[in-house]
């Protein structure tokens, strides 16, 4: 599943240009009113971004890993809060049901997912159970040919958006083994949201808890049709989203050191340039390296995931996605201090771009799996090699 090559370049030159054209002249509205413009919510809609990663057969794009990640470094080089209004639909909220789902579940929810009539979240995280997600508790009885499913979730990307969820639900015993993914619509009797959390940053992006009181929902909505496949469901859905967020995090790396390279051309003191002193230079340069070799870790991996049979588990692709996403979301962070430093006391101020960022990317390290859990996945795939 790719684009051919000059299809595929005329997509990418036209998502950079709404991206310098649209998308940042909006930012500083985004951070204002905590909210993406409808019309421009809209606007990416019809330019096919719901649908990046979803075949041509349900009305997507259908891009490769390799082709998504380009595409999502494109979009990351502007404030996060807009691909974020889109990103379900590109990963997570939509992926399960394309690797895993029966081909029913898929012509029914893909090309509304694509067109962005559909807006999917993931729902996988609980108060209880974030990193150790095989210890969720919301519970799901069987009642007949249905489900009932009560229990919540937190910190849901989306929520207040989305039309439905890909959920995670306990249907059998403890442990992995037990956990069920259901495409349960937002609309069905006992489901609640939670009111807008207050995050550090991200400002524009829409996140909050998930309440289910007995919510009925058909045994044929459980994703493939077989119950006990949600974890493993969650795991392949979540490599191809760390190389997402590998992405993402290149992206914004880059506008971060683009504004530090402009501040240090256009700051004087001790009557030079700031950027002509050779400490300054050295930050920009350490942020230089990272990012390119950031950006050449995501290329290698994206290519090694596009090489597996589609919807496949891979232990060392599973590997090299969380180096992946350990390496560029820890690099960002990075890259993100030294431009604050570079900017000096304008760098705490709000008015510089470089504030929001530096607030924005830490979320990156948490999300799809902190830094620590792509440690521990790595770690324990080192120690089984023979």
């Amino acid at each position: 599943m790719a684009l051919d090559h000059d299809t595929f370049e005329l997509l990418k030159e036209s998502v950079r240009r709404f991206v310098h054209e649209r998308l940042v002249p909006a930012e500083d509205q985004v951070e204002e009113h905590d909210e993406v413009p409808p019309e421009i919510l809209q606007e990416m809609k019809d330019l096919g971004l719901c649908g990046l990663s979803i075949p041509e057969a349900y009305g997507g794009i259908g891009l490769s890993m390799a082709q998504e990640c380009e595409v999502a470094c494109e979009l990351g080089q502007t404030a996060l809060a807009f691909r974020s209004a889109v990103g379900t639909n590109i990963g997570i909220g939509s992926q399960g049901i394309l690797m895993d789902g029966t081909a029913a579940q898929k012509a029914e929810y893909l090309p509304r997912i694509a067109s962005g009539e559909l807006i999917m979240s993931f729902a996988l995280t609980e108060p209880d159970a974030g990193s150790d997600a095989a210890s969720l508790k919301t519970r799901a009885v069987a009642d007949g040919s249905d489900y009932l499913i009560t229990g919540s979730k937190r910190y849901i990307t989306n929520a207040p958006r989305a039309g439905g969820f890909t959920l995670m639900a306990r249907t059998g015993g403890a442990g992995a083994g037990g956990i069920s993914a259901f495409i349960v619509p937002a609309t069905l009797p006992g489901i609640s949201i939670g009111k807008p959390d207050r995050k550090m940053g991200q400002r524009g992006t829409k996140t909050c808890d998930v309440y289910l009181d007995n919510v009925r929902v058909p045994a044929a909505n459980i994703i493939g049709g077989e119950p006990g496949k949600g974890f493993k469901t969650a795991m392949k859905v979540l490599d191809r989203g760390r190389l997402h967020i590998s992405a993402i995090a290149c992206g914004m790396a880059r506008r971060i050191l683009d504004e530090s390279i402009a501040y240090a051309q256009n700051r004087r003191q001790f009557g030079s340039r700031i950027g002509d002193f050779q400490l300054v230079q050295a930050m920009l340069a350490d942020s230089q390296a990272e990012l390119l070799a950031g950006w050449s870790l995501v290329q290698a991996t994206a290519r090694a995931y596009d090489a597996k049979p589609p919807g496949a588990s891979d232990p060392d692709v599973s590997m090299q996605a969380s180096c992946t996403k350990l390496f560029t979301t820890e690099m960002v962070g990075r890259v993100a201090d030294r431009g604050v430093q570079i900017h000096g006391g304008a760098g705490y101020m709000n008015e510089y771009k470089v504030e929001r960022f530096y607030r924005d990317v830490r979320l990156l390290r948490l999300y799809e799996g902190t830094s620590q859990i792509q440690q521990l996945v790595i770690g324990k795939h080192l120690m089984r090699a023979p």
